[in-house]
């Protein structure tokens, strides 16, 4: 039997085997040593980790192995849609996630996962403006149209993400972040185009260390990436913009050809405790959608805004979702706002 598996190894270097093991795919933050050290602790269960920067190399990878190759992938939102009518996650057995019952109900049965037959909510987050308080008043920002205001020409960050950068554009014309008209889709990319000039750096690996060099000092930031800086310095602002914010939820899944299944199950779960999703969210900064977790927290961090924003913010927000075919418009016109065309 040795012999045989050795052989297999040496032709089918690749190939994964189901046992002891956990191979997750997820955004590099997303998954302190903690989770690795403890998960394995309690199961025995080792967890072989790969990290991604953006939605589109964790999609490109998944699609490419056609679901092999991970057991947990963490998509955010429009990407669960994309991957389950693809056919590269399986359904859930809900029955096996005995913690489900903590999640927050506004974040579930959304329009990219119709009661979730795909998908259990990790963590969410919003993107919102961000300012060096120390360079730019932060009462005198309020919307996204003031990242075109002509004093900050060179001093502006975008994240490097096609619909982050289009929801904006989006948004300050009155059109939703989902947009599929091509109309609106090449009107978005005409006012992005006027932004250019203003625009220092396209980034979505470490979004806040040009503010913290104040080599930009006014742009688009994740709601976390902002409060952990805030610890060391607190000149960084985050600031939700009075359109509303662009709301995204980043989930566990299984891809359709995982092989250690009952591991991803006990993972899965594992997060969903109330205790390791209060860590978790006060680690990253980002929102937990675990409703006991947040009975948990401290007042401070409970009430924190830049963590859960307000109802009132969040009634007029917007989560992405998946804009099908139109993506071919988004991404033709992300070419070309990019080359500078």
């Amino acid at each position: 039997m040795k012999k045989l598996i050795m052989f297999l190894l040496l032709v089918f270097p690749t190939m994964t085997f189901a046992g002891n093991e956990l191979y997750v795919f997820n955004f590099s933050e997303y998954m302190p040593d903690w989770i690795i050290t403890e998960f394995h602790r309690e199961t025995r269960i080792k967890i072989i980790h790969a990290s991604y920067d953006s939605n589109e190399a964790m999609y490109a990878k998944i699609r490419i192995l056609r679901g092999r190759g991970y057991d947990i992938v963490v998509p955010s939102t429009f990407y669960v849609d994309r991957m389950s009518k693809e056919g590269l996650l399986q359904p859930l057995d809900k029955s096996r996630i005995l913690n489900f019952k903590n999640i927050d109900p506004m974040l579930l049965n959304k329009a990219s996962d119709p009661d979730n037959n795909y998908s259990v909510p990790y963590l969410w987050g919003t993107t919102g403006l961000c300012v060096n308080s120390e360079k730019v008043n932060p009462n005198t920002v309020k919307s996204w149209k003031d990242l075109w205001k002509p004093e900050f020409k060179g001093k502006v960050l975008l994240i490097d993400d096609i619909r982050e950068v289009f929801g904006m554009g989006l948004k300050v014309l009155g059109y939703s972040i989902n947009d599929t008209d091509p109309k609106h889709i090449e009107e978005a990319y005409q006012k992005l185009k006027l932004l250019i000039p203003s625009i220092r750096v396209f980034t979505a690996e470490m979004l806040i260390q040009p503010f913290l060099n104040q080599d930009v000092v006014i742009g688009m930031n994740w709601n976390g990436d902002v409060f952990r800086s805030g610890k060391e310095n607190p000149k960084i602002r985050f600031i939700p913009p009075e359109e509303g914010l662009m709301v995204w939820v980043d989930s566990m899944a299984i891809p359709k050809e995982a092989k250690n299944i009952d591991n991803a199950y006990k993972f899965i779960d594992f997060m969903l405790r109330p205790e390791n999703a209060k860590r978790l969210c006060e680690e990253t900064g980002y929102s937990t959608p675990n409703k006991e977790a947040v009975k948990l927290m401290k007042p401070e961090i409970q009430e924190n805004k830049t963590i859960f924003p307000d109802p009132a913010m969040l009634q007029k927000s917007e989560f992405f979702s998946d804009v099908g075919s139109a993506v071919v418009e988004y991404q033709r016109y992300w070419e070309k706002l990019k080359t500078g065309n």
